[in-house]
């Protein structure tokens, strides 16, 4: 699976409407370049794609009086927002050594009801406990990683992986359980886009404090 198709549905869905460039923006702006594989092409690419699925309703709009050619806007369909749910929640509930899976999906989580997002997580920590319990099958960690040489070595550190991705989502799952953030139906909800035409100031060109690029 690939973090892309989620990432780009969220920012729209966000927006309600975007055109391209907003949305490459706002993912700089969270940073996905640098832990996804959201890059320019990659962004366009999906934008098309999501598009011809029917994923999201392509728009053209006039181009500005200071000229130029026209742009494309898009929307979220009903058919996207199907499809965004579905890769939100299997992007929670999947064990996946990448980190933009897990990443992106933390990013919205917040669309979810409380209740779902727990149920997800728990599910999540499931997942990894029944695939360490897979490695251990041929690697006895208490024996430690030298019984299978050094390829013992990525046994050793898998297991180490699941056992620090499990703890760490249990506490996500605690905080949540205990009241941490706004999640859906329970107030106004979590926007974190940009508006258009407003500077990242993430942005590797952006001005510093004192207004010099």
């Amino acid at each position: 699976m690939s973090a892309i198709r989620l990432l780009v549905l969220g920012a729209v869905r966000q927006h309600g409407r975007a055109h391209g460039y907003q949305v490459r923006n706002d993912l700089e702006y969270w940073g996905a370049h640098e832990w996804s594989n959201a890059k320019p092409g990659s962004i366009y690419h999906a934008l098309k794609q999501l598009a011809k699925q029917g994923h999201l309703l392509a728009h053209e709009v006039a181009p500005s009086t200071a000229g130029g050619p026209p742009r494309t806007e898009y929307e979220v369909t009903e058919k996207g927002t199907q499809e965004y749910f579905s890769l939100l929640r299997d992007s929670l509930t999947r064990y996946d050594q990448r980190p933009d899976i897990l990443t992106t999906a933390l990013g919205f989580v917040v669309d979810l009801p409380r209740e779902e997002a727990v149920t997800l997580l728990k599910e999540r920590v499931r997942r990894i406990e029944e695939w360490r319990a897979s490695v251990t099958e041929y690697y006895t960690p208490e024996d430690g990683p030298e019984q299978l040489g050094h390829i013992g070595e990525i046994m050793n550190y898998w297991v180490h992986s699941a056992d620090t991705g499990a703890e760490w989502t249990r506490g996500l799952i605690a905080r949540i359980e205990a009241g941490a953030y706004t999640f859906s139906g329970e107030g106004e909800p979590f926007v974190g886009v940009l508006a258009d035409g407003e500077e990242n100031p993430y942005a590797a060109d952006a001005p510093d404090a004192d207004g010099h690029g």
